[in-house]
């Protein structure tokens, strides 16, 4: 495998017959590779609402969350008209509530990743070995046909809808797996950052769209139809999907002749040869893989307690609706979705213009990701009193993560770009490790707070 400093020093070795014909095909966002990322941008906005949609509509969905906080809030507010407000939305939901513990909540809340554990290796490496085109697209139909049956598998009992959510994650991971073998052939070194920060702010922008609509639908139509809306435009998405996505700009059929020699030149001192082999001892041995899995598993124990229960947060701490709390949820979101873009501009723009080596991009990226997003959440307990302030530190904490996408989370591409499926999948496994412990422990720990 090879380091993010061999990587720059093998960009100056591109011809400089090639340079001209890469400056002719770098400007501008009109390519077919930058529409590539646009259509993974709308697969990611489908995933993340799916993943998304549960977070928020359990709000709706338990008649017990609110009661149990405000009996724990009691003793040191006076009690405000806010239960009466949301027994009167739940009342105009037009759809059953169920009597769920916060134990229970926490287990369908992580039951997305129990599946998921399985699944992520194999799947990087058949999309690496295969191609990705048809794992992700079946990922996606399977995930999105799933979403429609949840108010079904709920009325059914929680143990189907753990069932039908454990095989809803696996179906997930074949998304945000495999699409990264399709980088390893579409992606420019220098354009990398950018791409695949565009492919993913479709997971912020799935994130705040359900956040920011979930109340109005569970008003107006009830929440079932937070599953059947965002269910239905994952069926949708697949149908740009198969017609318009290919494994490599070699075979697509409607890209320019000028884009497919650029793409080719600039990936020509890469190794993105599909192959049956793994380097598995020299991935063991690598000290830069083993930080990139440290760096997955902190971001995405962060990011997996902030998606799952900023909602019930803000419910319940914040004393919100629930049409307020939907609002307030997806602030810190919206900004994240933007900043992720602008972060990958930025990458690019300091390796561009050689401001900074690509080693040190990545380093610094990850390191303020990781480090003020997580400590900027540590004051909240101190800050609840106040509504501005709370909303203050957790866009903040949205806007820092977000330079992780332009850091560890897709350093594996610069070390290894051959192996680029099979490491993600490796990688997800550490990620979703995180994402099934760190709710539970979240609700566990509620549930000793509302007992005290």
């Amino acid at each position: 495998m090879s380091t993010g400093a061999d990587l720059k020093a093998r960009e100056g070795d591109i011809p400089s017959d090639n340079m001209t014909q890469e400056q002719s095909f770098k400007k501008g966002f009109c390519s077919l590779r930058h529409g590539l990322a646009f259509i993974l941008h709308l697969c990611n906005f489908s995933i993340y609402t799916q993943q998304m949609n549960l977070s928020f509509a359990i709000t709706a969905m338990v008649n017990t969350t609110v009661a149990s906080s405000q009996l724990n809030a009691s003793t040191e507010r006076p009690p405000t008209n806010s239960q009466d407000v949301w027994n009167e939305t739940l009342q105009e939901s037009k759809a059953p509530v169920y009597d769920w513990t916060p134990e229970i909540q926490g287990i369908l809340l992580s039951s997305l990743s129990y599946g998921s554990f399985i699944a992520p290796i194999p799947t990087g490496y058949v999309a690496g070995v295969f191609g990705a085109k048809y794992v992700v697209g079946l990922g996606l139909l399977i995930s999105s046909v799933l979403t429609l049956f949840i108010p079904l598998a709920a009325d059914a009992g929680v143990a189907l809808l753990i069932v039908l959510r454990v095989i809803q994650g696996m179906a997930q991971v074949m998304v945000l797996t495999g699409q990264y073998s399709l980088w390893a052939k579409w992606a420019p070194p220098q354009e990398r950052s950018q791409l695949i920060t565009i492919a993913a702010s479709g997971s912020m922008l799935g994130t705040f769209l359900v956040l920011i609509a979930g109340g109005l639908i569970c008003q107006a139509l009830g929440w079932p139809y937070i599953f059947y809306i965002f269910g239905g435009i994952g069926c949708a998405c697949c149908l740009l999907w198969f017609p318009l996505v290919y494994d490599d700009p070699q075979n697509h059929p409607f890209i320019s002749t000028g884009e497919r020699r650029y793409i080719t030149c600039s990936l020509a001192q890469e190794d993105c040869s599909l192959g049956w082999s793994l380097p598995i001892k020299a991935m063991v041995k690598s000290l830069p893989l083993w930080a990139i899995v440290v760096s997955y598993f902190c971001e995405y124990w962060l990011l997996s307690t902030v998606m799952a229960y900023t909602p019930t947060y803000i419910s319940s701490v914040l004393q919100a609706n629930l049409r307020d709390s939907g609002i307030l949820s997806a602030l810190p979101f919206m900004f994240g979705c933007v900043c992720i873009i602008l972060g990958g501009l930025l990458a690019d723009f300091l390796l561009s213009r050689k401001i900074l080596r690509l080693v040190t991009i990545r380093k610094l990226f990850t390191a303020v990701g990781v480090l003020a997003s997580s400590g900027i959440l540590l004051p909240l307990p101190w800050v609840r009193s106040s509504r501005s302030t709370t909303m203050a530190f957790l866009v903040l904490s949205s806007v820092f993560a977000s330079l992780c996408d332009s850091g560890a989370l897709i350093n594996f591409l610069d070390i290894a770009p051959r192996y680029a499926g099979f490491l993600k999948g490796l990688l997800q496994v550490f990620s979703y490790l995180a994402g099934g412990i760190a709710p539970t422990v979240a609700g566990f720990f509620i549930s000793q707070l509302l007992l005290m």
